[in-house]
């Protein structure tokens, strides 16, 4: 996530819709083509269920990596038409969408939420082979009667999903969520985020001109934040991977920050924050509470190879948080961005001292990263 503030005249841009389709299209031809796919699959997938049963019945040896990412991209097809049909009778039900800022839309909207985030993620598990362990996050103790704003490292497939079934079907809280423009892209995402709070982050080079940038909208969106509220944000801006991370530190030294450089390159687990946002949110809200999340159980799942590689992933995900006691909390931006620099330091080091074990064949077909940079 930059940290992006006022900018000077630009010129037009033409609009790339392959990029993003406009908002009508969006409604009109993706949201339906979804749900007459999913209903189009169901009978497809009935006579698949019926072809691998036949084959499982011959004990074939194997982790039936072919039957599991087609159940998956089956289920998940289903769950997000499922998802848009159930918020098109929300807004039948909403007055035809009159009433969809209200109240009582709110909670509707976020019981939706609730409901098909643990129905995903108890496939999820089952398929995949998935444990999640929450450490030392009683957010109920943590921010009892204030909002939050969570702060989180980014690495690895669906990290964002996991934070948010957290938020809402374990700590009840009504996540505002800052997220990538494209994820539009995904009907149920799209609809569902555009009535409950969130904020679309757009490239500052795709972003239209006189949009608001990054650090305004998130700071609206932290200003909308009620006492239950958890505004969800990742400084990173994008999942780590070894050559994000190398690039970000080569920002660092030109632009004259060798000392930040030098300790990004001793953190070899995450990369340097954009603290543009995070500082955005906290002026905007002062009375919220500030809690960094650590996990691990993901790094090894950068790319689809990885994905592939690993199925069933039979992983152990664990999530640390930790809460920034309020007197900690320097004045000052210079300030500020060092405090959230350390923080990072702080996940860096738990992160380290929470490696699963890896096998020593599955560590030699995987380059080595170690303190210092990846190699």
């Amino acid at each position: 996530m930059s940290a992006d503030g006022g900018e000077a005249r630009r010129s037009p841009r033409r609009v790339r819709w392959w990029r993003l389709p406009p908002r009508w299209v969006r409604r009109v031809v993706l949201a339906p083509a979804l749900v007459l796919l999913a209903f189009v699959w169901l009978p497809i997938a009935v006579w698949y269920v019926v072809v691998v049963a036949a084959v499982v019945s011959f004990a074939l040896p194997g982790r039936m990596r072919v039957t599991r990412i087609v159940w998956l991209a089956g289920f998940y097809l289903l769950w997000d038409a499922a998802c848009v049909v159930a918020l098109a009778g929300l807004w039948v039900w909403q007055g035809f969408g009159t009433r969809l800022g209200t109240e009582a839309s709110q909670r509707r909207h976020l019981a939706l939420a609730r409901t098909m985030l643990r129905f995903l993620f108890s496939q999820a598990r089952w398929t995949l082979r998935l444990e999640v362990d929450l450490e030392d996050a009683d957010l109920d103790a943590i921010g009892r009667g204030h909002p939050l704003i969570v702060v989180s490292r980014h690495a690895g497939p669906g990290d964002s999903f996991i934070i948010v079934d957290a938020l809402l079907n374990t700590f009840g809280r009504a996540p505002a969520i800052v997220l990538k423009d494209t994820l539009q892209w995904d009907p149920a995402i799209d609809i569902l985020l555009h009535r409950i709070p969130s904020q679309f982050l757009t490239p500052r080079r795709h972003r239209a001109v006189g949009a608001p940038g990054g650090t305004e909208a998130i700071a609206a969106l932290a200003g909308e934040l009620g006492e239950t509220g958890a505004l969800l944000i990742f400084p990173e801006g994008a999942n780590v991977t070894p050559g994000r991370r190398a690039k970000r530190i080569a920002a660092l030294r030109e632009a004259g920050h060798v000392e930040l450089a030098e300790r990004a390159e001793a953190m070899p687990h995450v990369m340097p924050p954009h603290a543009g946002g995070v500082l955005a949110a906290m002026d905007a809200r002062p009375d919220a509470v500030v809690v960094v999340v650590g996990h691990t159980g993901l790094e090894r799942l950068s790319t689809v190879a990885d994905v592939w590689r690993e199925l069933p992933v039979d992983k152990r995900i664990v999530l640390k948080g930790w809460s920034a006691d309020p007197a900690d909390v320097p004045a000052g931006r210079e300030a500020r961005e060092a405090w959230l620099f350390e923080w990072w330091e702080t996940v860096d080091a738990w992160i380290e001292s929470h490696q699963p074990e890896v096998s020593p064949s599955a560590e030699a077909r995987e380059p080595r990263v170690e303190r210092g940079g990846a190699r």
